[in-house]
């Protein structure tokens, strides 16, 4: 099993594609593992000349988890709407920290980092904090932490907070409804939807991490300046269906970033349907060109 190490953290991590090619970080969101970046997608990336690693965020899949941190997320929330002081056991910058361990692990240098999500949110902190190793950034259905964008709707917030079932096979309804409620009208498919739940569940069922990592979310600081002060070229992709995360958190990343794109998907929820992946590898593909080869140009020459 190849393992990242931050501290007394461990990164369980998998590479796609020959790591003499580009490398392109993948980082999942709230309570995903690994493999919700689909291996098709991973693989299509590798054939067009990408070096592709993923991994388990800590507290989700095969990595560390933090069993001696108990949360009572309605008591914390409570809490931090108060505006009493709230520590959580670790940070979306501590997972920053997490992914440049894993690109250390792999033995990688700089790679264009992607994040969807959560993920998104990581990978902007990430960029920030990491600026000499990241060569283009992709936020994807993500927001900047300022409380006024990218807020959830409510029926997308009461599917999220659902107590988790105590079988396998109320878990996996419970996972295909929550999927329902937030992906696309249009491109939802329910089968899918079960297949993969229950893949995810046999591999490392822990919605006890899924508490923690919310509870990073809603603590973090707003990223708005720290993107501001970015020159990172990068795509800003968000569904514009989007009831987890609004899309005005996307727009508010584009705004803020001082090189990006924008990218809309219009029927798109919290999810990225099949249909868009072709245009989502293109769409990658031509910014890590045009990242690297403005790299290259401003790199200095010896004498």
């Amino acid at each position: 099993m190849p393992i990242a190490q931050n501290g007394n953290v461990e990164l369980y991590y998998e590479t796609v594609g020959d790591p003499d090619d580009v490398p392109l970080l993948l980082i999942m969101g709230l309570g995903a593992q690994l493999i919700e970046w689909d291996l098709e997608l991973c693989e299509a990336f590798a054939d067009r000349g990408f070096y592709v690693v993923r991994h388990d965020n800590r507290d989700v899949g095969l990595s560390t988890r933090f069993h001696e941190h108990e949360v009572d997320l309605p008591a914390a929330t409570a809490q931090w709407l108060s505006g009493e002081p709230l520590k959580p056991p670790y940070t979306i910058e501590d997972m920053a920290d997490d992914a440049a361990a894993v690109l250390d692990a792999a033995g990688i240098g700089s790679a264009h980092i992607m994040g969807a999500s959560m993920g998104g949110m990581i990978a902007q902190a990430f960029a920030i904090r990491h600026r000499p190793v990241t060569r283009s950034l992709v936020s994807i259905m993500s927001t900047t932490g300022d409380l006024d964008v990218g807020q959830p709707h409510p029926e997308a917030l009461s599917a999220l907070m659902v107590t988790p079932g105590t079988t396998r096979d109320e878990i996996i309804e419970q996972g295909v409804e929550t999927t329902r409620v937030i992906s696309s009208p249009v491109h939802f498919d329910a089968e899918r939807a079960r297949r993969k739940v229950g893949v995810a569940y046999d591999r490392a069922n822990y919605p006890e991490g899924r508490v923690r990592q919310l509870l990073a979310i809603i603590t973090a600081a707003s990223r708005t300046e720290g993107l501001r002060g970015l020159d990172v070229p990068a795509v800003v992709i968000h569904g514009e269906l989007d009831p987890l995360v609004d899309p005005s958190g996307g727009v508010r990343t584009h705004e803020a970033l001082q090189t990006s794109e924008l990218v809309l998907l219009p029927d798109a929820g919290h999810d990225l349907p099949e249909i868009y992946w072709p245009n989502l590898v293109e769409k990658i593909t031509a910014l890590a060109a045009a990242a690297d080869a403005a790299a290259s140009a401003h790199a200095p020459t010896s004498r």
